[in-house]
C-alpha cells in the first residue's frame, strides 16, 4: 500500500482505507456482521467504513487487522499510519451546512481524481457551470431554502471548479445529452452565456465536452447520469459515482467499473467530435 499522493484527499484515503480492509475481510471470509460485532458496531457500520464514508478509530481499525489475520507489524503499520490522514477534514468541511453527507465523499473523490469523465442529462456538469447558471439550478431544486444557503450551495459548486487551477489539476471529459443544452435554465440570457462558456472551456488542454446528439436516437446511457473518477495511486481503484434523488452510489467493484467504462466508451464513440461540440454549442447558443 502506498502512502498519499500529492493531490490525493482524505477522502479519497479514507475509500482506499476502506477498500483495503474490504479486501481482508473477503480474503478470510468474514461477514460484515461479525466485523461488525467485534468493534462493538454493527454490519451497517462495516459497511460504512469500507465504503470510505466515515472517519475511522484506530482501535477499530487494529482489532480488524487482527481478525483479518494481518499480524505482520510492518503490514499492520501501513494501515494504521493512513488512519490519521484519511480523518483530516478537506476544504470542504466549512460547507458542511449545506453539504449532504452523500456527497461530501463525491467532492473529497473530485479533488483527489486525476481523470473524471462524466455522461449528464438533465444539466451542464457542475464543474462546468457559470455562476449564474449554478443559481438557477440551485435554486429551482431549493424549494423552501432560504437566499442565504442558494448562495451558499452555489459558492461551494464554485470553489469546487478551482481544481482546474491547479497544476496538477484532473483531465475532464463531459458527455453531455443535448437536451441539457437546449433546456433553458434560468432563462435564454443564462443559457447563451452558459453555452458560450463552455466553448471557452474547450480551449483549456485538460478539458474535453462531446454532445451526446438528438440525431442518434436511443444509445447505451440511457440509465441516466454518472462519473468514472480515477487516481493517482495505484492502489486505489476507479470510482462509478451514480448520484439518486437523495443519496448516491459509489461503486468501486472491478465488474461494475468496467460496466459503466463500456457504456462511457460507446457514448464518446458515437457522440460530437471536439470541433462538432464547439459547431454545435455555437449554433444553440444563436438560438438563445
Amino acid at each position: 500500500m502506498t502512502q498519499n499522493q500529492p493531490g490525493s484527499g482524505p477522502t479519497a484515503l479514507r475509500i482506499l482505507l476502506g477498500s483495503q480492509l474490504r479486501k481482508l475481510r473477503e480474503a478470510k471470509n468474514v461477514t460484515r456482521e461479525e466485523a461488525g460485532h467485534l468493534i462493538r458496531g454493527s454490519e451497517s457500520k462495516i459497511s460504512r467504513m469500507e465504503l470510505g464514508r466515515v472517519g475511522f478509530k484506530e482501535r477499530d481499525v487494529a482489532d480488524l487487522l487482527t481478525l483479518y489475520g494481518v499480524v505482520d507489524q510492518q503490514a499492520r503499520s501501513a494501515v494504521l499510519d493512513l488512519v490519521a490522514t484519511a480523518n483530516e477534514p478537506g476544504w470542504w468541511h466549512r460547507f458542511n451546512d449545506v453539504l449532504p453527507t452523500w456527497f461530501q465523499a463525491y467532492v473529497g473523490l473530485e479533488e483527489a481524481a486525476t481523470r473524471i469523465r462524466t455522461y449528464e442529462v438533465q444539466f451542464v456538469p457542475g464543474l462546468l457551470q457559470t455562476k449564474e447558471y449554478a443559481r438557477a439550478v440551485v435554486t429551482a431544486g431549493a424549494a423552501g431554502i432560504g437566499a442565504e444557503e442558494i448562495s451558499r450551495r452555489v459558492d461551494l459548486r464554485l470553489e469546487r471548479q478551482r481544481i482546474f487551477d491547479r497544476p496538477d489539476g484532473p483531465v475532464f471529459w463531459a458527455v453531455i445529452d443535448e437536451a441539457a443544452l437546449r433546456r433553458p435554465i434560468g432563462g435564454a440570457e443564462v443559457m447563451k452565456a452558459q453555452l458560450e462558456h463552455l466553448v471557452d472551456l474547450m480551449r483549456q488542454p485538460n478539458i474535453t465536452i462531446q454532445i451526446m446528439p438528438f440525431s442518434f436516437g436511443g444509445h447505451s446511457a440511457e440509465g441516466g447520469a454518472f462519473s468514472i473518477l480515477r487516481f493517482p495511486d495505484p492502489d486505489l481503484p476507479d470510482v462509478v459515482y451514480v448520484e439518486q434523488l437523495a443519496s448516491a452510489l459509489y461503486l468501486d467493484k472491478r465488474e461494475d467499473v468496467d460496466r459503466y467504462s463500456e457504456v462511457m466508451e460507446r457514448l464518446c464513440a458515437v457522440s460530437t467530435t471536439p470541433d462538432e461540440t464547439t459547431e454545435l454549442l455555437r449554433t444553440i447558443a444563436d438560438e438563445f
